[in-house]
């Protein structure tokens, strides 16, 4: 079990990490704790990510839209006010943005694949 106390987040006064895609750019404001990421990320307009990725996320698309495809072909449009869930390597995606977004994007270890016990 993980213990985070209250606190408030004000995220004007956290960093801004600039990643570049595979096209266009996207900015990261992180917050660390035991066992969490919590990030605001933008993405830029013509935004494709330059990795599939297989970490388990929650999303939750503050402004704009974005594309979620899966490197199986399969593709999934979020627009202000959706979210998608999956934990760790349960599917290969990548994100594409046209005219950019802002998503709150939430991961850790509560999403990795649980072992059954016998």
């Amino acid at each position: 079990m993980h213990t985070i106390p209250f606190q408030t987040i004000d995220w004007s006064s956290v960093e801004k990490a600039e990643h570049k895609g595979e096209t266009g750019t996207s900015f990261w404001q992180t917050i660390l704790l035991d066992g969490l990421r919590i990030r605001l990320v933008e993405y830029s307009a013509n935004y494709l990510a330059d990795h599939w990725c297989k970490k388990g996320h929650i999303v939750y698309c503050l402004e704009g839209e974005f594309e979620s495809e899966f490197q199986n072909g399969e593709k999934f449009m979020l627009s202000k006010g959706m979210s998608y869930i999956v934990s760790d390597e349960l599917s290969s995606h990548r994100s594409i943005s046209r005219d950019g977004v802002k998503l709150l994007i939430i991961d850790g270890d509560f999403l990795k694949p649980q072992m059954a016990t016998p």
